[in-house]
């Protein structure tokens, strides 16, 4: 599914003789469109996962952008991708478990930053999405989520399509983004998966000090000092006697959350943390975490509560349970967490928790919070 413009554009005409006054609803000029297609991007970002057959366009991005917001694509009009998303959280949730259209769902709504430069291409807390396309309707045709899940009396995803084909501005948005006003699902995951992509977050504290340095290793000359050694304890590999306890080295976040992405490696297995949010039962199946950007904002705030459960919102606790791994006949346990057979124990100090956190906060960015193209188009 090709999209109508040219992504070296950050502009587009509005057709002609519109037949719905797009200007009405929109807080957005469909003369100058935002740009979202040829955004800046670090020399030393290397990764993007954006599948050639689904480029960014600022036509496409913008109906996406729509889709995101608006509650007439859950069943009963009250809950949007931005209920669990929100811009003001680094589109995450500040709600342990995000509530639905049918009661609240099973796990903590991950965060949306810099998916675009994921190293890892699968997509929800257990990886059953093969891309994020595929991942942008599964919760609209999820019971508990957005309801036209087509099961036990649910509407189907073909009745969201009807009723998005009678509102007005849909049949012209579907238009401009792909030439062509028929509404589809394929349509509608192209266009989402293009405006979550364009949510990135560069111009944090962390990057500002990236390009004054060849690499990470380097002291950054804009951090503290203290934010250099969170720094070094983050990037550098433990290392362990042979009980698992450490006793040299950093603590070896990178290992599974690489800079410059800050992203969860593909290959890692489940971190520890095995309860539901229920509060009953296991889940060893969690395999996947967001970026670590935007994880804190610059003055230390959680961006909602953290892990698959939403466990608290202070990162003490993060860090605390990576200081002790409790193995607890864990049959999926990330080997990474148990140097030598052992459970790990990373015997960090309060300083060196002190100064991870910190250098977290460097990875906050600002835009992501008040960029208008990523905000809720809608006129109030």
């Amino acid at each position: 599914m090709g999209c109508s413009s040219d992504n070296s554009t950050n502009s587009s005409d509005a057709p002609a003789n519109n037949a719905f006054d797009l200007s009405s609803v929109f807080n957005i000029n469909f003369n100058v469109l935002p740009n979202y297609s040829d955004q800046y991007i670090p020399v030393y970002i290397t990764k993007d996962n954006s599948p050639t057959n689904n480029p960014i366009s600022n036509e496409g991005a913008t109906l996406g952008r729509v889709l995101f917001y608006d509650v007439n694509v859950s069943t009963n009009n009250e809950i949007s991708c931005a209920s669990c998303h929100k811009q003001e959280f680094a589109f995450s949730d500040d709600n342990a478990v995000s509530i639905g259209v049918d009661g609240i769902t099973g796990r903590h709504s991950m965060r949306l930053v810099n998916v675009r430069f994921a190293n890892e291409n699968r997509f929800f807390w257990d990886e059953r999405a093969n891309s994020l396309e595929q991942q942008t309707t599964m919760p609209i045709q999820d019971h508990v989520e957005m309801g036209f899940s087509g099961e036990n009396g649910d509407l189907n995803f073909e009745d969201l399509v009807t009723k998005l084909e009678a509102i007005e501005y849909y049949p012209e948005l579907f238009n401009l983004a792909f030439g062509s006003s028929e509404i589809s699902e394929l349509k509608i995951q192209n266009a989402l998966a293009q405006f979550i992509r364009s949510i990135q977050s560069f111009d944090s504290k962390y990057d500002e000090g990236r390009l004054l340095t060849a690499n990470n290793a380097q002291p950054f000359p804009n951090f503290t000092a203290q934010e250099n050694n969170g720094k070094n304890l983050f990037l550098q590999p433990p290392v362990f006697d042979t009980m698992g306890s450490r006793i040299n080295g950093g603590i070896g976040c990178a290992g599974c959350h690489q800079a410059p992405e800050f992203d969860i490696d593909p290959n890692s297995l489940n971190n520890g943390v095995i309860g539901t949010a229920s509060g009953t039962g296991v889940d060893f199946t969690v395999t996947r975490a967001p970026s670590l950007r935007d994880v804190l904002k610059s003055n230390g705030d959680a961006n909602g509560p953290f892990m698959h459960i939403g466990v608290s919102t202070n990162i003490m606790t993060v860090l605390n349970h990576y200081d002790n791994i409790n193995i607890a006949a864990n049959t999926n346990l990330d080997p990474r967490l148990t140097p030598g057979g052992n459970p790990q124990q990373l015997n960090m100090t309060a300083q060196e928790k002190d100064a991870v956190q910190v250098f977290l906060q460097t990875l906050a960015g600002n835009e992501i919070y008040t960029d208008p193209k990523w905000s809720n188009p809608f006129i109030n």
